[in-house]
């Protein structure tokens, strides 16, 4: 018995059904089909009530003579809830050829009766004899089959207005391809029927299509961005499909985060940092505002405050062990210039005179500790902040650069830079927080902490994602940008991921070095926006209006989700245990810090 014969009474010839709790009492079992029944069914000529959702079904009555690929999709994408379903009948090819033989003589007949007349000439009927012809042809060669083909859909609403609405938008969209459907009035049952997962057609409502129109009714051609290994980064809210991807199986590993100000970008980081422990991967944070601390204490990482007051120092002299294919010289070489573009940042720009007077000094004071490109890198000890004071002092025009150097040296900004390195990364999860660094030092700061952090990545290849939260922050200074630059196009092959987060789009991409290092991510995520950025990100990135829209309507944790040329519209979402450990929201903290607080009451501490 099915649920509408179940249900059905019959009142004053109306067809009135309704969910009777009592008759399922007296026949004393419950089957699947009385709990997945609505409350209540009501059939009338043009809908049907579903307890408290309407419904509405639809057939295609007609369709142009050339479908287009994916003409399907646009309805298949909607934002809506529908159903579809697509019924195919084979008929039998030589029965079909019978029936063509006899239209194509009657189509050459009407033809011949007009040039007799002398009648212009039909094009109407010159067309069909052609199009008769050539499917004549492909079916006679198995190139083509013919079928009957129903194609139904269901609508639902919460009211008729809202039935109506979707109607009209459904309507205009299939009527602008030529496609025309009609409502199964007084067969709403049967049409709701059919479009149930019970493989019956009951309309029988069909158009006759070949093989290559068929084709293009293909139900899954739709916005999917999803592959079969990988972290799940959210819902496509298309068509609430899985979005999961593996940045590490892309053509590099690099992301790029694009979001206002509480738009929920650091809740997606810290997400995809939660998921990508659990696949092995060692993650490094730059973190300008302490937000991630308690997801390293969480998940047994480690976090360290780099301030003037911190315990934690980073000696920016110190020197990678040379790799496989790195020469001694080489990494000498290149530290020496990541230090003169340190050194830049620190004194505010320099001359071309102060750049030359400062790579010879670096040299001179890694030559002081014995250090030269011959040099044993893993035994050697590197020289001190202040120790490059001591040999610029002894060089003839430095005396402006000392001037400027010593309050790193012995004035108010000394306990920064001028300490050994005394921290250690050996761990799943790091994080570095700048937060309580004075912002005149935070690029300053930033720049000493990639570079550390390059020097280890080189040191030992595994796979590993850096995060830059605020990367805003370094790219106001071109040496610094120009350091992220080099990380974005040389981290694929020493297994890096590189993540770049801003707020400030603006200042993101005024940097010579904003675009290239957007260019060089194969992922990009732009999350909510605000007005004044939008066109500029819209340019950027070859936006349509709608997207545009989309991303300035966005409630927080949605946005758009780009790998390549694909891209969806996501929603971030997480588990109830997630949220609890990567929420920035100050209330859900602070309930969360009064519950510890009360816990800690109740057990006497």
């Amino acid at each position: 018995m099915g649920i509408f014969d179940f249900f059905k009474t019959k009142k004053n010839d109306e067809q009135l059904t309704s969910f009777l709790p009592q008759e399922i009492y007296e026949a004393g079992v419950l089957e699947l089909q009385d709990i997945i029944a609505p409350s209540a069914l009501k059939i009338s000529p043009k809908q049907l009530n579903l307890g408290e959702k309407i419904a509405r079904s639809f057939f295609v009555i007609s369709y142009p003579r050339f479908l287009s690929e994916s003409w399907f999709s646009p309805i298949i994408n909607l934002d809506k809830v529908f159903n579809i379903s697509i019924f195919i009948h084979p008929i039998d090819t030589a029965k079909v050829l019978r029936q063509f033989q006899k239209k194509v003589a009657e189509v050459q007949s009407q033809i011949n009766t007009r040039e007799k007349k002398g009648l212009v000439r039909d094009p109407m009927l010159d067309t069909a004899y052609q199009d008769l012809e050539s499917l004549r042809d492909n079916l006679m060669q198995a190139q083509e089959k013919l079928f009957d083909v129903g194609l139904y859909l269901t609508l639902y609403g919460d009211t008729e207005d809202e039935l109506d609405k979707i109607e009209s938008e459904i309507k205009s969209i299939l009527e602008s391809k030529m496609i025309y459907i009609k409502p199964a009035l007084f067969q709403q049952e049967q049409g709701f029927k059919s479009i149930l997962p019970i493989a019956t057609d009951l309309l029988e409502v069909h158009s006759k299509l070949n093989s290559a129109p068929l084709s293009s009714i293909f139900p899954f051609v739709s916005f999917d961005l999803t592959s079969d290994k990988g972290i799940l980064y959210g819902i496509n809210r298309h068509n609430a499909s899985l979005v999961i991807f593996d940045r590490f199986s892309l053509e590099n590993y690099n992301s790029v985060t694009f979001a206002k100000s509480g738009s929920g970008k650091s809740y997606c980081t810290k997400l995809e940092i939660l998921r990508s422990l659990m696949f092995d991967t060692d993650v490094i944070v730059i973190d300008p505002e302490k937000e991630y601390q308690f997801l390293a204490e969480a998940t047994g990482g480690k976090s360290f405050d780099i301030s003037l007051n911190s315990t934690s120092h980073i000696n920016p002299f110190d020197l990678p062990v040379p790799g496989e294919d790195e020469s001694p010289a080489d990494v000498l070489r290149s530290n020496i210039i990541n230090l003169v573009g340190l050194f830049r940042i620190m004194l505010g720009g320099l001359t071309p005179e102060e750049d030359a007077i400062i790579d010879r000094a670096i040299s001179e004071t890694y030559a002081l500790k014995d250090i030269t490109a011959d040099s044993d890198f893993a035994n050697v000890e590197p020289p001190l902040l202040s120790d490059f004071e001591l040999v610029l002092s002894g060089m003839k025009g430095a005396e402006s650069i000392v001037q400027r150097l010593s309050k790193y040296t012995r004035g108010t900004w000394a306990g920064f830079l001028n300490k050994p390195t005394n921290i250690n990364i050996n761990y799943k999860f790091i994080v570095f927080s700048i937060r309580d660094m004075e912002e005149e030092l935070k690029t300053v700061a930033m720049y000493i902490i990639t570079h550390y952090i390059w020097n280890a990545v080189k040191r030992n290849r595994k796979k590993r994602l850096l995060v830059v939260d605020e990367a805003w922050i370094m790219m106001k200074s071109d040496d610094a940008a120009s350091f992220l630059f080099g990380m974005a196009k040389r981290g694929r092959k020493y297994f890096l991921g590189l993540s770049t987060i801003t707020q400030d789009v603006e200042d993101f991409m005024k940097s010579p070095y904003g675009l290239p290092i957007v260019t060089n991510s194969s992922m990009l995520v732009l999350l909510k926006q605000s007005p004044t950025v939008i066109d500029n990100l819209q340019k950027v990135f070859n936006l349509t209006e709608e997207e545009k829209y989309l991303l300035l309507e966005s409630n927080v944790g949605e946005g758009m989700f780009f790998v390549g040329q694909k891209h969806v519209a996501i929603k971030i979402i997480a588990s109830y245990t997630e949220d609890q450990i990567i929420t920035s929201d100050p209330s859900q903290l602070l309930n969360i810090r009064r519950a510890k607080e009360e816990l800690k009451m109740s057990q006497g501490l």
